[in-house]
C-alpha cells in the first residue's frame, strides 16, 4: 500500500504561482511513476504531468508545457508540481497518483494509488 497526501493548493490571482507537494509513504518503489491529474466538477480527470521515481524522464500535457514543472525529492519521498502563470482555467482539484511504470503515464488507469486532492482556485 502507498499513501499519498497532497498539499499546497489555495486561492491565487491569475498570473500567480503555486507549488503543490505530494508526500508518499508506505511501499514506494523505484519502478513507480508519479503523476499529477486535475479535475473540474462535471469534467473528466485529466493528465497534467508525470515523472519517474528514478531517472530523469518527465512528461507533460501538451497544453501545460512551459508553465508547469514536475520534480521530485527522493530523500523526502515527495513529488512537486510548480505552477506558474496560472490562469482561471487551471482551477481544479489536483490529485497526485502513483503506479508501476508501464508507459501509459497519461492514463488514469495506469495508476494504482491516489491522494485526496488539493484545491487550486485561480481568480481573474
Amino acid at each position: 500500500q502507498v499513501q499519498l497526501v497532497e498539499s499546497g493548493g489555495g486561492l491565487v490571482q491569475a498570473g500567480g504561482s503555486l507549488r503543490l507537494s505530494c508526500a508518499a509513504s508506505g511501499r514506494t518503489s523505484e519502478n513507480y511513476i508519479m503523476g499529477w491529474f486535475r479535475q473540474d466538477p462535471g469534467k473528466e480527470r485529466e493528465f497534467v504531468a508525470a515523472i519517474r521515481w528514478s531517472g530523469r524522464s518527465a512528461y507533460y500535457a501538451e497544453s501545460l508545457k512551459g508553465r508547469f514543472t514536475i520534480s521530485r525529492d527522493n530523500a523526502r519521498n515527495t513529488v512537486y508540481l510548480q505552477m506558474d502563470s496560472l490562469k482561471p482555467e487551471d482551477t481544479a482539484l489536483y490529485y497526485c497518483a502513483a503506479g508501476y511504470e508501464n508507459g501509459r503515464y497519461y492514463s488514469r488507469m495506469a495508476y494504482d494509488y491516489w491522494g485526496q486532492g488539493t484545491q487550486v482556485t485561480v481568480s481573474s
